[in-house]
């Protein structure tokens, strides 16, 4: 295969990385795959890593056709696999789809299409929820980020950002070579909504090291990424918040608390703000009330483990406890 697109100088190539952990997601992943294999154009490789499960590595080499099946050879979890996916790539481009999403047709050249412009290292796509249920009426699309998703006040239209969601994006490989790859102390493991925030890390070193580079979003590259009824509770949005709070600080830390948090910024004074005075405006509305109470709990929530992750020692196992189980601060479900 070959996606053969010319940027009047050579020809980028694409690999497509998934990553997975889990026999429970078999169709989905079966279904993120076929979303990739039937592209136009074509990805030249389609990179399947199974972090450090044998029953699913050993099924995924029997069953599946098309694909360049791995294990991961880096540190259990999301960041390790990735960079797994880079090692064993060999393409310009390497673009990144969760197990549990699919793309939509015209993805790959969407993806692709920016890189003529030399000074684009990276390029992401909108994520669409699809819910496994019906949408809770409290949850707010300013928040959607929490289940991996696009949210209310990004760009509408193509436009540089500071960091893309991790479900859809793709990156020059030998950018990801120079700045090291993915934090593997930020990636998720398995299901748990454990440490986060490393796509902004690896974001934010590939601007450090080159401030004329564009990450660029792109909103018509698009992914459906579904979300299943566990992550639908109250409880799951309060620790999601509390998780993107404790990373942040850490990114904050290793980045600086300008760049890891200009964005934030932005996002409490100016999309926060106008989602609650929009509700507050509507408070006769059904689910008006449920929904001011799930954004101020999420930016409790978010501040919280900021806090705490801004006041622990660097090298402390903060992130390791929270993974034991730690509490996160309790909060009120919105009612």
């Amino acid at each position: 295969m070959n996606s053969a697109l010319s940027t009047g100088r050579t020809v980028l190539t694409l690999s497509v990385v998934i990553c997975a952990y889990t026999l429970d997601r078999w169709e989905d992943l079966r279904a993120a795959i076929g979303s990739v294999l039937v592209q136009d154009p074509p990805a030249d490789e389609v990179v399947l890593v199974v972090d450090h499960n044998q029953a699913l590595l050993e099924r995924a080499e029997r069953e599946l056709s098309g694909v360049h099946v791995v294990p991961n050879q880096r540190r259990r979890g999301l960041s390790g696999g990735r960079n797994t996916g880079v090692s064993v790539s060999r393409t310009d481009v390497v673009a990144f789809l969760d197990d549990d999403a699919t793309a939509e047709p015209g993805w790959t050249g969407r993806l692709l299409a920016p890189y003529r412009d030399p000074r684009v290292v990276g390029v992401g796509g909108f994520v669409r929820p699809w819910w496994a249920t019906a949408r809770p009426v409290w949850f707010p699309p300013e928040f959607d980020w929490v289940v991996g998703c696009s949210y209310r006040g990004q760009p509408r239209q193509a436009a540089p950002v500071r960091n893309f969601i991790g479900a859809n994006m793709s990156f020059r490989r030998s950018e990801l070579l120079a700045v090291g790859g993915f934090l593997d102390a930020l990636g998720r493991v398995g299901s748990r909504p454990a440490a986060s925030c490393d796509e902004t890390d690896l974001c934010l070193r590939l601007a450090a090291r080159d401030p004329e580079a564009v990450l660029l979003y792109e909103p018509a590259a698009e992914i459906r990424h579904r979300v299943p009824e566990s992550r639908t509770s109250w409880s799951y949005f309060r620790n999601r918040c509390y998780i993107e709070g404790l990373s942040k600080a850490l990114v904050a830390r290793r980045c600086g608390r300008g760049p890891a948090l200009a964005n934030e910024r932005v996002y409490v004074r100016s999309t926060i703000s106008r989602a609650l005075a929009r509700n507050v405006s509507r408070i006769r509305r059904p689910g008006a009330l449920r929904t001011i109470g799930a954004l101020s709990g999420g930016v409790c929530a978010t501040v919280t483990g900021y806090l705490v992750g801004s006041i622990r020692p660097l090298g402390s196992p903060a992130l390791s406890r929270r993974r034991r189980g730690v509490a996160t601060p309790t909060t009120t479900a919105p009612s």
